[in-house]
């Protein structure tokens, strides 16, 4: 910290210090100029003269009632300027008195708005000046006059723009925290998602696999002693899969560790162009999976596709898990207008599905990826069993056209 730094610091933790000693100098410049006299009798420089009792008692309150301009700025102007004006009148000739009006005016404009110092300021300059040509000895246009309206009006205006610095500064300060402030609330708000966005990702990836791995591991459980080559090929499953769920962790976990890399992936590889993957798990674990898709041609972006992707993976697991041994689901990818919907039905039984109801994630992740990208889910059984998982997404870009068969 520099020398001035400090000082200014050591100014604002002491301001009544800092007027006692304003106060003073003013002091010594008025007691310094009383004794001076501009009118000496050759007329070529200054001499001295005996200032009054009255003048110099004037001089003395004026300074004094500076050590409290901060406190009552205004309280301080009208007895500065009071005596002042009594100094006009008596005084002969006058002593400097105005010059604890001119601070007292500074300080006013410093400190009040601009309204404020345009009214105090022209009646602290009408009254001044005034006096001191009406009740003057000297000529009404004397310097000296005209010298007491000139300081007055520097007064004001050198206050008024103090304070005009001081709001440009204050807003600057205020405008520079409220964005410190906006960023830090950005940053926290991108790590809860980017959090949340994580959780769902590894619920996606974890429930999938999880699922089918249970269920290839009951089908070799129970064919081993009978079929062991029927076993053999669940394990080969289970293999499979469990190799599958390490590749999707590895791909989400390496998000975290690339996050200072720009070039890094802002999302797991994974779209619609895997569908044929994704439903191939599901039927080689014996779940009976239909696809019909009319979206050819459509490119999605790339968190729309990832959202489609995800929301069908959850919702054949749910099926797998929840909808029965014998359940069939059916997939629908269909581009309609400026939307893609995903269907995902199932004809599994009330009772199954009621007995999963107890909680998990699933759902809500669906819901919340659909949502941030400014589309619907709705779920929900249906009519003579089974469930239902409807989204609709937003799709940029012209719709697909058709191609006329060959």
């Amino acid at each position: 910290m520099s020398t001035l730094q400090r000082a200014r610091c050591r100014a604002k933790a002491h301001p009544l210090a800092v007027d006692a000693a304003l106060a003073a100098a003013v002091l010594a410049c008025m007691v310094a100029g009383s004794f001076v006299d501009p009118h000496s009798p050759d007329g070529v420089t200054w001499g001295l003269r005996t200032p009054d009792p009255l003048s110099l008692l004037l001089i003395a309150l004026g300074a004094a009632a500076l050590v409290f301009r901060r406190r009552v700025p205004r309280t301080v102007l009208a007895l500065t300027g009071t005596c002042s004006v009594v100094e006009s009148v008596t005084g002969d000739p006058r002593a400097p008195v105005a010059m604890s009006a001119v601070v007292a005016l500074y300080t006013v404009a410093s400190t009040t708005d601009r309204p404020t110092t345009w009214r105090v300021g022209l009646l602290t300059m009408t009254v001044l000046t005034g006096a001191a040509m009406i009740c003057g000895p000297l000529p009404w246009y004397a310097q000296e006059n005209l010298a007491i309206f000139a300081w007055t009006g520097i007064g004001a205006t050198a206050g008024d723009a103090v304070r005009s610095r001081r709001a440009v500064v204050r807003a600057i300060r205020e405008r520079a925290e409220r964005a410190e402030r906006t960023r830090e609330e950005e940053a926290r708000r991108r790590v809860a998602e980017e959090r949340l966005r994580i959780a769902r990702d590894l619920h996606d990836v974890v429930a999938h696999h999880i699922a089918l791995v249970n269920v290839q591991a009951g089908v070799a459980a129970h064919v081993m002693d009978k079929r062991p080559d029927q076993a053999k090929e669940a394990l080969a499953h289970v293999r499979e899969a469990s190799r599958s769920a390490l590749d999707e962790l590895r791909a989400t976990v390496g998000l975290l560790r690339q996050s200072g890399d720009p070039e890094a992936p802002t999302e797991p590889v994974a779209g619609l162009d895997r569908l044929d993957e994704l439903v191939g798990t599901f039927r080689s674990a014996g779940l009976h999976v239909e696809v019909a898709r009319t979206d050819q041609g459509t490119t999605l972006p790339a968190a729309v596709d990832l959202a489609a992707y995800r929301v069908i993976q959850e919702a054949l697991t749910n099926v797998q898990k929840h909808a029965g041994p014998d359940a069939k689901a059916e997939v629908s990818v269909v581009r309609v207008g400026p939307h893609i919907e995903i269907t995902v039905l199932d004809d599994g039984t009330a009772q199954d599905r009621s007995s999963a109801s107890g909680g998990g994630h699933g759902l809500l992740g669906m819901r919340e990826r659909v949502t941030a990208l400014r589309g619907t889910l709705t779920t929900g059984p249906r009519y003579g069993g089974g469930f239902r998982v409807h989204a609709v997404l937003p799709v940029t870009g012209p719709a697909p056209t058709q191609k006329d068969p060959a």
